[in-house]
């Protein structure tokens, strides 16, 4: 039974969003008056799922209909009719929502949510986050995951099925065997508030979703949600993403997020890793211009893997720090156009070369080149040299890749992924086949959306809740509660001789 104080806070979700009145001015005006109205249904839409119940209509009925007698007459649930006290049927919240699908979707449906779906998604998600939280952090991790539609995937050799919008996909798997299998739904997008690198911890709240069919890139669906955050008055920071977006065309991608002001942490693909040409004489490796003296085993650096030992890391990082002073250094900022101007990296006092002499006074503890080039290229006889946008578009980053920087940056990714396992826990609201039986990308949409305002709130409760005892435990001298790790058992261990 939702409590009183979390009613209150849904309908402050949907009042502060504007989402109903917009979606009702959208609907035709029938003969009959409509007793079910779309902030309620957005309500009990809510109701259902904070009550952990599946995404089904009849929950939607039974959660409204379940409020006290007062709020069900306030809400429209129960009404006078000329016969009597009238009160909501099923049928009732079937067309209301039927009305909102059909006023959202698109025309000749192509995989991507209609302007409209989208800017309804938008509202409701900026609305569930409280205002003290919107500017503690302007970091996002990005990610997608799958979404398997209620229908049954089309016979081999045709197209019919119960979901048309639908479409095969692949996703991973942790389970024994293959690793990947192929799936019959949606791509869900997510954008989730993570930490900045220099601030305080924030609670990991989902900012902005979209989906989209499979046969769309999700990389594609997801940019314009982002760059539009930047028309509402919300400013980009760090967008954290794994390979599946560095991979990307730039203008899918790293090119339009950047005209938006964010700065990206990305993983790298292995193929877009290493050298990968030349740009007037220097080396274009992991994003960044290079020396043409660099030693070759220094461009190949790879990541960390995930069981380093501190020794591994401690030479790891010592090899990218040498790396480091093989990189043309930057002069200036990206201007209006997106053009910068590095330097030498023997002019900038960063590593000796007979081809710059006043780099020669160095001292000995910074690297020295003893076979410059014999035909030296523009970048080691101009004094500066004008980078064009499109050089290393779509790997350039915040941080030197695969540097400790980088590293350490790159860790608060993870967010996305706990922001995927909230969604698909059995304990609450489960994502997997058959929580939603209604199909088609504008039903499922709306429901999703409604998942994560309430997941949101559960974040901030239990963030409200740890916080508070935090100040209890430092009030009474006691330090903060760390979190206990999971023990980690291989098989290695346990086969192991005693």
């Amino acid at each position: 039974m939702t409590s009183p104080a979390m009613l209150t806070r849904l309908e402050d979700i949907i009042d502060t969003s504007g989402a109903a009145p917009r979606i009702e001015a959208m609907l035709p005006s029938g003969v009959r008056h409509r007793q079910l109205r779309v902030r309620t249904l957005l309500l009990g839409m809510q109701l259902a799922l904070a009550d952990r119940r599946p995404a089904h209509l009849t929950e939607v009925h039974a959660a409204l209909i379940t409020l006290p007698g007062p709020d069900q007459a306030r809400l429209g649930v129960t009404e006078d009719w000329d016969s009597g006290p009238h009160q909501l049927t099923y049928r009732q919240a079937e067309r209301t929502f039927g009305l909102i699908t059909r006023a959202l979707k698109k025309d000749k449906p192509d995989g991507i949510p209609s302007a409209a779906l989208a800017t309804v998604l938008d509202d409701l998600l900026e609305a569930s986050i409280p205002g003290k939280h919107k500017t503690t952090s302007a970091s996002l991790a990005a990610d997608w995951t799958d979404v398997e539609s209620f229908s049954r995937p089309p016979h081999r050799g045709s197209s019919d099925c119960a979901d048309p919008e639908a479409s095969w996909g692949h996703r991973n798997s942790n389970l024994p065997g293959p690793k990947g299998e192929m799936f019959f739904g949606y791509y869900l997008s997510a954008a989730t508030m993570t930490r900045d690198e220099d601030g305080p911890p924030v609670p990991e709240l989902t900012r902005r979703i979209t989906l989209s069919s499979c046969h769309a890139d999700p990389v594609r669906a997801l940019t314009p949600v982002l760059t539009r955050m930047t028309g509402a008055g919300i400013a980009l920071g760090d967008i954290l993403a794994d390979s599946g977006y560095a991979h990307r065309d730039a203008d899918a991608w790293a090119l339009p997020l950047r005209a938006a002001g964010a700065q990206l942490v990305q993983d790298l693909h292995p193929h877009d890793r290493g050298p990968q040409g030349t740009h007037q004489g220097a080396i274009i490796a992991n994003g960044n211009l290079y020396c043409p003296a660099t030693p070759k085993p220094l461009l190949h650096l790879g990541p960390l893997p995930p069981a380093a030992t501190p020794d591994d890391t401690a030479a790891h990082d010592i090899r990218t720090a040498e790396l480091a002073r093989h990189k043309l250094g930057r002069l200036t900022a990206d201007d209006a156009d997106g053009y910068h101007r590095v330097a030498c990296p023997a002019a900038a006092g960063k590593l000796r070369c007979p081809l710059r002499p006043a780099s020669m006074t160095l001292d000995r503890s910074r690297p020295e080149i003893l076979t410059p080039p014999q035909h030296p290229p523009a970048c080691c006889t101009r004094q500066t040299l004008t980078i064009s946008p499109d050089v290393a578009a779509k790997t350039r980053q915040k941080h030197d890749y695969p540097s400790a920087a980088h590293r350490r940056s790159y860790t608060r990714r993870t967010g996305a992924e706990r922001g995927f396992s909230t969604i698909k826990d059995p304990a609450t609201n489960t994502i997997s086949r058959g929580w939603c039986r209604l199909m088609g990308l504008t039903p499922t949409a709306l429901w999703l959306a409604c998942l994560h305002a309430i997941r949101n709130q559960r974040i901030l409760r239990a963030w409200d809740a740890r916080q508070a005892e935090n100040q209890r435990r430092a009030a009474a001298g006691l330090p903060p509660r760390t979190r206990k790790r999971r023990r980690k058992t291989t098989l290695t261990s346990l086969t192991a001789s005693p």
